[in-house]
């Protein structure tokens, strides 16, 4: 119902009489005046005066040669529709039909494209319609030149189409070009417009193009891109000036056209604004001709198609409309979150990168707190790895985000700072959490030396620890949740149930390994209070140090838990643009503190980080400085457990272990000057 309706405004005709010529879905015989021979050709060479319309469906031939309608001078419509043996349409088939306005070649077996060069019609808003034959592939340069001289309306929808070659509608007028349903179409060569005047509608929805031709797009008024998902950049917007309206199939794509064109770039809106008065003054009058007498003269009107939209509202306007999870921004909202993420991933880099370098190749056995470290050192390098992805590719892509959303949140590079992210954030508080579980144990117990941890427990409760961390970081990219939601690709995605329980879970673990955290401390700075253990004006050196770590922790987690655990109960108090602050300045709190804290700050680290640069040449001085002190202390350590083995009581032998083991857990726990 519909498709005759449609038509008989485009055709000027009343809707009533072209609903009685319209077919019905039945089979329909050969007209008279026509051959119709069963596995034979089609011939209609004359009609009379008096036939205006063709119908020419449910037949069962197979070639239509050349010259079959050319007698039919004052043919309006031809239908050749449902014919599923046609397979051929010989060239100049449809000859000299001055008066034809519509044509239709839907449903057949056909294999080329029919040549439609010779029909020079006439008729104004000539509509040509191919669609649903699924065996053409190729629409060829200048496939409709000598249609017609006037303008043309071209339906091709859900055919075989795979490729529309240069100046393929070279020599054409056009109105409307759909290409829509088109499910194989995957190039339209940069030229395909060329040659062509139009069009000023462009319907490419469900097709694969991967990209528009970046010439012929200036007179488009409307277009339409919905579902069109291989679609994923644009050509500059200042291609589109007289773009008003845009149907797309990604939010990001419409940031290119939130900023409307100059007067100067844009026609229509030109006119608009010198001639508002008009349409306000003419747009209750039912006779559209006075508004554009008033406007054109004579001879410009022809060129118009009249509609009264012409005084609608002037805005462009584009959906769908960018999402609170997709703001028309870069990456990095801000410009000092730009050079702060530079300084801050470099930092985190350069930090776990050296720590790891000088753990791994000390001559120093590789004791537990040792693998810890490296462990910590590692999750977060890999923190510094994804805000290095993350700032590369704000850099790359600087003031045309929109053009790169599409592939770069669909694509395998967000999905590796995702996994990047998740993975170091989960492992390093997993580490964190042991190496105070160690140290408090270590300090509860320096008296049981058969409870010291050893190494082999280290290394299979940090392979609990990867495993736990890897099956988090790639939940998203099997469907829980995902990273694909915003452009600083971590699982925000909480539409589902099961996506929102992640979230959930990963929180609740964090807050949980934090209060472990803080009252493991809290523990072991009441345990070195006792002052038969460590002097009494240490006790503020060391609770000092306690807190810096406590509170690195807290100004890391904190933030995020609070806001991430409104977020994923779908109450968020806070924006994507404003999250990225929290991104920046808090998330790789850690990464940053923590080789400092726990390495480089120290006195042991210190000593295998200038025997290794004793090693190539560099502060040999300070090297044998080290290893002095350390002869130093290993002799004075032997002498006097020699001696007190002869005159010290059981419970001074037990005080003295605990003394050595309390100093061991402090330097590595705490940095000293």
């Amino acid at each position: 119902m519909g498709r005759p309706l449609t038509l008989a405004r485009l055709l000027g005709l009343p809707p009533v009489l072209l609903l009685l010529l319209w077919p019905l879905p039945t089979r329909t015989r050969c007209p008279d005046f026509c051959s119709c021979s069963p596995n034979g050709a089609l011939r209609c060479p004359d009609a009379g005066p008096g036939f205006t319309r063709l119908s020419l469906t449910y037949l069962p031939v197979k070639v239509i040669p050349s010259q079959a309608f050319r007698g039919l001078g004052n043919v309006l419509i031809i239908l050749i529709q449902n014919t599923k043996n046609l397979v051929y349409i010989g060239p100049g088939a449809f000859t000299k039909l001055p008066r034809l306005k519509y044509l239709s070649i839907c449903n057949t077996g056909i294999q080329k494209l029919p040549d439609v060069t010779k029909i020079f019609s006439a008729e104004f808003n000539f509509i040509l319609e191919i669609c649903d034959n699924l065996h053409i592939t190729t629409i060829p340069g200048n496939a409709f030149q000598g249609m017609t001289n006037e303008s043309a309306t071209l339906k091709l929808y859900g055919n075989g189409f795979e490729e529309i070659q240069s100046h393929a509608f070279n020599g054409t007028t056009l109105i409307s070009l759909d290409l829509k349903e088109n499910k194989n179409l995957r190039k339209m060569h940069n030229d395909a417009l060329r040659g062509a005047t139009g069009p000023n509608v462009l319907d490419i929805s469900s097709t694969k193009l991967e990209a528009l031709p970046s010439y012929g797009l200036e007179s488009i008024q409307v277009l339409i891109a919905t579902s069109s998902y291989s679609l994923k950049k644009l050509p500059p917007r200042e291609k589109f000036v007289n773009l008003l309206e845009a149907t797309l199939t990604y939010p990001s794509h419409c940031c290119a056209f939130i900023n409307l064109p100059t007067k100067n770039q844009n026609i229509s809106l030109f006119i608009f604004e010198n001639f508002s008065k008009q349409c306000e003054s003419t747009a209750r009058k039912p006779n559209n001709e006075t508004f554009y007498s008033a406007i054109f003269a004579e001879s410009e009107l022809s060129i118009w198609d009249y509609d009264y939209g012409f005084c609608s509202p002037k805005t462009l306007r584009c959906a769908p409309e960018p999402d609170a999870f997709n703001p028309c921004e870069d990456i990095m909202g801000y410009d000092f979150l730009r050079v702060l993420i530079w300084l801050i991933n470099l930092l985190a880099i350069m930090g776990n990168f050296t720590v790891l370098l000088v753990l791994l190749t000390s001559h120093y056995k590789m004791t537990v707190p040792r693998f810890l470290m490296c462990n910590l050192s590692f999750a977060d390098f890999c923190m510094g790895l994804y805000l290095l992805l993350i700032a590369s590719v704000d850099s790359k892509t600087k003031g045309q985000y929109h053009n790169h959303a599409i592939d770069w949140q669909t694509g395998s590079g967000c999905s590796a700072a995702g996994f990047f992210t998740v993975f170091s954030s989960e492992l390093s508080v997993y580490t964190l959490t042991v190496i105070t579980l160690e140290r408090w144990h270590t300090i509860t117990y320096a008296m049981q030396l058969d409870r010291k941890l050893q190494l082999r427990h280290a290394v299979l409760i940090m392979l609990g620890g990867w495993l736990f961390s890897t099956v988090f970081a790639v939940l998203p990219l099997v469907g829980i949740s995902n990273y694909m939601k915003v452009s600083i690709c971590l699982p925000m995605d909480i539409e589902t149930t099961l996506s929102q329980a992640y979230i959930l879970i990963i929180l609740v673990i964090n807050v949980a390994a934090f209060i472990i955290i803080c009252a493991c401390y809290i523990k072991i700075y009441f345990a070195v209070q006792n002052p038969e253990l460590v002097a009494a004006n240490k006790d503020t050196k060391i609770a000092k140090k306690m807190a810096i770590l406590i509170f690195t922790d807290f100004t890391c987690m904190a933030p995020i838990s609070f806001f991430a655990i409104s977020a994923a109960f779908k109450v968020p108090l806070i924006t994507v643009t404003n999250s990225k602050i929290l991104l920046v300045l808090f998330y790789p709190v850690n990464s940053c503190a923590n080789p400092f804290l726990y390495a480089i700050f120290t006195k042991a680290f210190r000593r295998d980080f200038f025997l290794l640069l004793s090693k190539f040449g560099y502060c040999k001085n300070r090297a044998e400085l080290y290893r002095m002190e350390n002869f130093s202390a290993y002799t004075s350590n032997c002498k006097n457990g020699s001696h007190g083995a002869n005159k010290a009581p059981q419970n001074t032998l037990k005080l003295s272990t605990f003394k050595c083991q309390y100093t061991t857990v402090l330097e590595e726990t705490c940095s000293k000057g």
